[in-house]
């Protein structure tokens, strides 16, 4: 199925999720900002999802259920859905959730993680696509990309964490001196009060991540979400045992890499600095 197909049709199960809910919070006379009270959320959450807008995820659906006495109706709806259906082909709703997020844990093999990449790095990915981005495209998207990195500098940032693999150090897709300034801006990040970078030396005789990159979240709402991408899509992923699977991993891939202050000596020694 063509991606844009595939996404109206995930926005046609949202809308219909999101129906449901208003359905049976309606029926019962409570308004949006009573079933946020009610759960625990925030009301443009609740409104987001009624219209379609916003992934009803599986731990809220449970908490509605209980709280407008659906007998379950929200949580089998989620679980009847084709799971393409439920979650976006693409990285939308993740996007929409890193912007308010309490909590960042990112894991990544293959190339420095988004937020912390600098312009001729992202726009270096951007042109190493295939098939090929039109040049509108390449500004677009490394212009997207970029605004992200204000994640990091708000007024109450998230708590973040980033796992690096060492070879996505060395992996030089630009020329030296685009290579030597995200280098130096990662050593700038490490040093913000609010993140911790790791970097997983390669040749460390054990690794949790050799199934691909992935990311961790907590947003305003207490949820706890997976996000990882393969070649062709995207998953967003709510099923608390997948979390907890993937937060194992996390927490065996911080042991194993190196330490916060290894990692800046590590990153000054690359830059000539020691």
């Amino acid at each position: 199925m063509h991606p844009s197909k595939r996404k109206r049709k995930n926005a046609s199960a949202m809308k219909m999720v999101g129906r449901l809910m208003a359905f049976y919070r309606d029926r019962i006379d409570v308004t949006q900002v009573q079933l946020a009270e009610m759960t625990g959320h925030h009301p443009e959450t609740i409104s987001s999802i009624e219209q379609g807008r916003r992934v009803l995820l599986r731990s809220l659906a449970v908490k509605v259920d209980e709280v407008l006495g659906t007998g379950g109706a929200l949580e089998v709806a989620l679980e009847e859905l084709p799971e393409i259906d439920l979650i976006p082909q693409w990285a939308d709703e993740y996007l929409e959730l890193e912007l308010d997020a309490l909590t960042l844990s990112w894991y990544d093999n293959q190339v420095v993680p988004g937020i912390l990449q600098t312009a001729r790095y992202a726009e270096t990915l951007f042109r190493n696509r295939v098939p090929a981005y039109s040049e509108e495209a390449v500004a677009f998207h490394t212009e997207t990309r970029l605004k992200r990195r204000e994640i990091l500098h708000r007024p109450s940032p998230p708590t973040t964490s980033f796992v690096i693999w060492e070879p996505v150090l060395s992996l030089q897709l630009t020329d030296d001196a685009a290579h030597t300034e995200q280098l130096r801006h990662l050593l700038e990040c490490a040093e913000l009060p609010n993140v911790c970078l790791q970097v997983l030396p390669l040749a460390h005789r054990t690794h949790a991540g050799l199934a691909g990159p992935f990311t961790l979240m907590e947003t305003p709402d207490f949820q706890r979400v997976a996000y990882f991408e393969s070649q062709r899509g995207s998953l967003l992923v709510s099923d608390p045992d997948e979390v907890s699977i993937l937060s194992q991993k996390y927490a065996m891939l911080r042991t194993q890499a190196l330490t916060p202050e290894d990692t800046r000596r590590l990153l000054k020694r690359l830059l000539g600095e020691q």
